[in-house]
C-alpha cells in the first residue's frame, strides 16, 4: 500500500533534519504529488525550500516560500510555519530587516495558539540569530532563553544543545569569551552525536571564540576544515561563511591571504545571491587591503558602496566600522559612536583617531586616543585570569600599542617612551590571577591528554579528534576556574627611577612595528639612543639554526666552522643592541633587560657586551621593582628530577644536589619522576630543577612540558601545583622559548611559571648541550646555595666555567 503524502512528508522532515538531501528531495516531491490538501502542500513546500537553501539555491528557495504563502485558505499555523521558514531563509541571506518581521509574525501567531510548541521555539532561536547580527543582544538572549525553556519542557535535547550554544554565541559578541567556550564546549557532544555536520556548524562558532582569544592559529585550521566539510556536503551558503570568518581572522596578522579569503567567500555570496553576506565580506577585504598595501589609495566611492549595502542589510555596526576605516587617512567626519556600542568597535574607533592624529602630526593627541583605546581594553580584560586569555586580549590592541609606541618614540621624551614601553609590557600581565582551588576533573583530563601523547608519537597528534575534545575541556576549565584579582599598577619613570636598587640600570627595547629604540634608565635619568633595526633582523635570521648547530656540532671541522658563524652572529648582535646603550650605564653592575617580542630569542648572556654582568629579562620594570616588598632569602628546600631519555640527566642533578649538601634536598629519577611526583616536589620546593626532554607548542604555549616517566608535564598542571617554587630551573631544551604574538606578547613556559607566582625561571630558548648544561647549571647552584640572586649565581657561574650557554633569568633574577 502506498505511503500517504502525510507520512511522506514526515520522512522527508526526517531526512532533511538528517541533512540527506537527496532522500528529502525525493520523498518530498512524492508527498507533494499525493496531496490536493492546501495546508499540507504548504508545509511540504516549505521543508522543500528548507532542502533548496541547504544544497546552494537559496533564491529557488525563498520564491517557494513566497508563493505558498500567496496561496488563499491557508490556516493561520501554516502561514506561521511558511513565515518562519522564509524568514530563515531572509537571515541566512542576509536581509535581516524583513527576515526579522517574518519570524515575529510566525512567532505572534504560534504564541496566540497558547502552546509551547518546538516550532515556536525554533522560531524564537532563528530570530535570535536575526537580533545576534543586528547587535540587539539583550533581546536575543531573551529569545534564546525562552526557546531553552520550551525545548527543555519538550525534552528535545538535540535543539536544546543547540540554544545554549546560541546563549555562548551571545556571550561572545557581547565580549565574554569564558562564558562562550563554557557554553559551546558543554554542548558540542550533543551536536556531534547527531551528525558531523552538526558538529561542523558548532566548530564554526567556536573557532570564533578561539579567534577572538588570540589562538588564531588553531582558529584558522578549524574553520579551513569545516569549510572543507561543508564542500563537501555541497552546503555553499555555511562554506562562504566559513572562509568568511577565516579571513577576518587573517586579516591582522596574515592580509594577504585574509584578502584573498575574503574575494573567495564574496564570489560565493554573490552566486547565492546572499548579498548582505556579500557586503560583509567585501568590508573585511578593503580592510585587509589596506593592510597589505598602505599606501594604496582608498576608493571612497567603493566604501561607501559596502557601507550602504551592510545597513540595507541590517549589520550596522560593521557598516559603521567601515565608515571608521574609510576615513582613517583624515579625510571626512568620523560616524559618532555610543558608549554602549560594542568594545571592538569603541576600540576601531580609537584607533581610527590615533591614525588621524598621528598623520596629522599630533602625537600627543595620538597617545591620548591611543591610551584611551587601551584604558577601555584594560577594563575589559580585567575579567580574565587565564594567562592565554590575559595574553590573547592584546591581539585587539596591538593597532593602538604600535601607535602609541610610534608616537612615543617621535616625542622623544624619556618619561613618555618609558610609560609606552610598560603598557606594551604589562598588556597581558596587569591582572593578577586568583589560583583555582585543585579540580580532580582537570588532572583527570590532563593524564588522559598525556596517554594521547604517547598513543600518537610521531604524528600530529593535535589534529586528533580525542585530543581536539580533551583540549576543549581542559580549557574551559582553565578559563572558567581561574579568577582575576587586582589590576598592578604600572609605575612612572620618575617612581622607577627611586625605587632602582643601587648599581642596577634597567635597559628597555621598544619596537614600534617598524623602528627600534633603546632607552638605558639608571639613578641619574634616562638615555635613548635609536637602534638600526635593519641591522638586528639581519642578524637575527638563521640566529635559532646557528644555535642549533653549535649545540649540535661541537669540536672538529664543522663545529669550528659552525662555532665561527654564531660568533660573527653575536658580535652584530652585541654592535647593534648593547654597544650604544651600554657606555650610558657604565656605574651599574647588575641589569633588567625587557623586550619586545620581536627580540624574543635573543641569548643576551652570550652577547660579549654582557660578559660576566647579571641580568635578568624582567615581565616588566613595574613587576620587577613594585613587587619587591621584602628581601630574597636563602633556600631552605631544593628540589631536583630527572626525566627519560637524557644520557646525563641523572648525573646533571645529582651533581647540582652535591652542592647544597642539605638535607631539605630531595633528588627524583627514574620511574619514580613522575608528573605526580614532580608536581607534589616543586609544592614542596624553594628551588625545582628539572633535567628534561622539553618541547615548546607555539601553536598553544600552555601545551608546552617536558617529558616525565609517565608523560608531559604540561603548562596546564601547573596550575596544579598549590604552592609555586620561588626560583626554578629548566634545563630542557626549548622551554625557554616563546611564542611571539601580536608584536609584544610572548608566553611560553617560562612566562607560565611567573604567572602562577615563581619569582624567577632559569632556560634557554634553543638547544644546550647536556654536559654543558650539567657543568654550568651545577656552579649555578653553588652560587645559588651561598645565597647569591640567580641571576648573580649564573653570571659567576659563567665566569667560573668559561662555558657559553643561552641559559637566561626571567622575572627577576635579583
Amino acid at each position: 500500500m502506498p505511503l500517504s503524502a502525510i507520512e511522506l512528508h514526515r520522512r522527508g522532515v526526517e531526512a532533511a533534519n538528517a541533512r540527506r538531501f537527496a532522500q528529502a528531495r525525493q520523498v518530498l516531491d512524492a508527498a507533494s504529488a499525493r496531496t490536493d490538501d492546501p495546508d499540507l502542500r504548504a508545509r511540504i513546500d516549505g521543508t522543500t525550500a528548507y532542502v533548496l537553501a541547504q544544497t546552494g539555491r537559496p533564491a529557488a528557495a525563498e520564491q517557494l516560500c513566497r508563493a505558498a504563502l500567496g496561496r488563499a485558505g491557508l490556516r493561520a499555523e501554516t502561514v506561521a510555519l511558511l513565515s518562519g521558514q522564509l524568514g530563515t531563509l531572509l537571515m541566512h541571506g542576509g536581509t535581516l530587516a524583513e527576515a526579522g518581521s517574518m519570524l515575529t509574525r510566525a512567532i505572534d501567531t504560534l504564541t496566540a495558539q497558547g502552546e509551547e510548541t518546538t516550532e515556536l521555539a525554533n522560531c524564537l532561536m532563528n530570530r535570535s540569530v536575526v537580533r545576534m547580527q543586528q547587535r540587539e543582544l539583550g533581546l536575543c538572549v531573551d529569545d534564546l532563553e525562552r526557546a531553552v525553556a520550551v525545548y527543555e519542557a519538550n525534552h528535545d535535547e538535540q535543539p536544546l544543545a543547540e540554544a545554549r550554544h546560541n546563549l555562548g554565541y551571545a556571550a561572545l559578541l557581547g565580549g565574554d569569551l569564558v562564558t562562550a567556550l563554557t557554553l559551546m564546549t558543554r554542548s558540542r557532544p550533543t551536536l556531534a552525536a547527531t551528525s558531523d555536520l552538526a558538529a561542523a556548524i558548532s566548530d564554526l562558532d567556536r573557532a570564533e571564540v578561539l579567534r577572538d582569544a588570540g589562538l588564531t592559529t588553531e582558529a584558522e585550521n578549524l574553520l579551513a576544515h569545516v569549510a572543507s566539510q561543508f564542500g563537501a556536503q555541497r552546503m555553499r551558503q555555511a562554506r562562504a561563511e566559513a572562509e568568511f570568518h577565516l579571513a577576518r581572522s587573517l586579516v591582522r596578522h596574515d592580509p594577504t591571504a585574509a584578502e584573498r579569503a575574503a574575494r573567495a567567500a564574496a564570489r560565493r555570496f554573490l552566486a547565492l545571491e546572499s548579498h548582505g553576506w556579500e557586503a560583509r565580506a567585501h568590508a573585511v577585504r578593503l580592510e585587509a587591503l589596506h593592510r597589505s598595501k598602505p599606501q594604496r589609495r582608498r576608493d571612497p566611492d567603493e566604501f561607501a558602496r559596502t557601507a550602504r549595502a551592510l545597513d540595507r542589510a541590517g549589520f550596522h555596526t560593521e557598516a559603521i566600522a567601515l565608515r571608521l576605516d574609510a576615513r582613517r587617512d583624515g579625510m571626512g567626519r568620523l560616524p559618532r559612536i555610543d558608549d554602549t556600542a560594542p568594545t571592538p568597535l569603541r576600540l576601531r574607533a580609537h584607533e581610527v583617531r590615533a591614525a588621524r592624529a598621528a598623520a596629522s602630526g599630533h602625537d600627543r593627541a595620538a597617545l591620548r586616543e591611543a591610551g584611551a583605546g587601551l584604558d577601555l581594553l584594560t577594563a575589559w580584560q580585567q575579567s580574565f585570569g587565564a594567562l592565554d586569555l590575559q595574553a590573547s586580549a592584546a591581539m585587539h590592541g596591538s593597532d593602538l600599542m604600535f601607535a602609541g609606541l610610534s608616537a612615543a618614540a617621535r616625542l622623544r621624551d624619556p618619561a613618555t617612551l618609558f610609560e609606552w614601553s610598560e603598557r606594551a609590557r604589562h598588556l597581558s600581565q596587569q591582572v593578577a590571577p586568583v589560583r583555582p582551588p585543585h579540580d580532580e576533573s582537570l588532572a583527570v583530563d590532563l593524564a588522559e591528554l598525556r596517554m594521547l601523547r604517547a598513543e600518537l608519537s610521531g604524528a600530529d597528534w593535535t589534529t586528533d579528534a580525542r585530543v581536539r575534545a580533551v583540549r576543549d575541556r581542559v580549557r574551559e576549565r582553565q578559563w572558567s576556574m581561574t579568577g582575576s584579582g587586582p589590576t598592578l599598577e604600572r609605575l612612572g619613570l620618575a617612581e622607577a627611577i627611586t625605587l632602582l636598587p643601587p648599581r642596577t640600570a634597567v635597559l628597555s627595547y621598544v619596537f614600534t612595528g617598524s623602528t627600534l629604540h633603546g632607552m638605558m634608565v639608571t639613578a641619574s635619568g634616562a638615555t635613548i639612543v635609536d637602534l638600526s633595526w635593519a641591522k638586528v633582523r639581519a642578524a637575527l635570521d638563521g640566529l635559532r639554526a646557528d644555535l642549533d648547530m653549535a649545540a649540535m656540532t661541537r669540536g672538529g671541522l664543522m663545529g669550528a666552522v659552525t662555532e665561527r658563524a654564531l660568533t660573527a652572529r653575536l658580535r652584530l648582535l652585541d654592535a647593534a643592541l648593547l654597544a650604544p646603550l651600554l657606555p650610558t650605564a657604565s656605574s651599574a653592575d647588575r641589569v633588567a633587560i625587557t623586550v619586545p617580542g620581536a627580540l624574543g630569542g635573543v641569548p643576551w648572556g652570550m652577547l660579549p657586551g654582557m660578559s660576566g654582568v647579571p641580568f635578568t629579562l624582567a615581565t616588566s620594570v613595574s613587576r620587577l621593582l613594585g613587587r619587591r616588598t621584602h628581601s630574597r632569602t636563602r633556600p631552605s628546600t631544593i628540589g631536583f628530577a630527572a626525566g627519560p631519555r637524557v644520557p646525563r640527566a641523572e648525573e646533571e642533578v645529582d651533581r647540582a644536589a652535591s652542592a647544597w649538601n642539605s638535607s631539605g634536598t630531595t633528588v627524583v629519577t627514574g620511574a619514580t619522576a613522575t608528573v605526580a611526583a614532580v608536581t607534589e616536589l616543586a609544592a614542596g620546593s624553594d628551588v625545582l630543577h628539572i633535567a628534561a626532554h622539553g618541547r615548546h607548542a607555539v601553536d598553544n604555549p600552555l601545551f608546552s612540558g617536558f617529558e616525565l616517566a609517565d608523560g608531559i608535564l604540561f603548562g596546564y598542571d601547573v596550575d596544579l601545583i598549590p604552592r609555586v617554587p620561588e626560583t626554578v630551573i629548566l634545563s630542557a631544551c626549548e622551554l625557554g622559548r616563546s611564542s611571539v604574538r601580536w608584536g609584544e606578547e610572548a608566553l611560553g613556559m617560562t612566562q607560565v611559571w611567573l604567572h602562577a607566582g615563581s619569582s624567577c625561571v632559569i632556560a634557554a630558548p634553543v638547544a644546550v648541550p647536556d654536559d654543558v648544561a650539567g657543568e654550568l647549571l651545577s656552579a649555578v647552584h653553588t652560587g645559588l646555595s651561598e645565597g647569591a640572586a640567580p641571576a648573580v649565581a649564573l653570571a659567576r657561574a659563567t665566569d667560573d666555567t668559561g662555558l657559553s650557554a643561552p641559559f637566561q633569568c626571567h622575572g627577576d633574577g635579583f
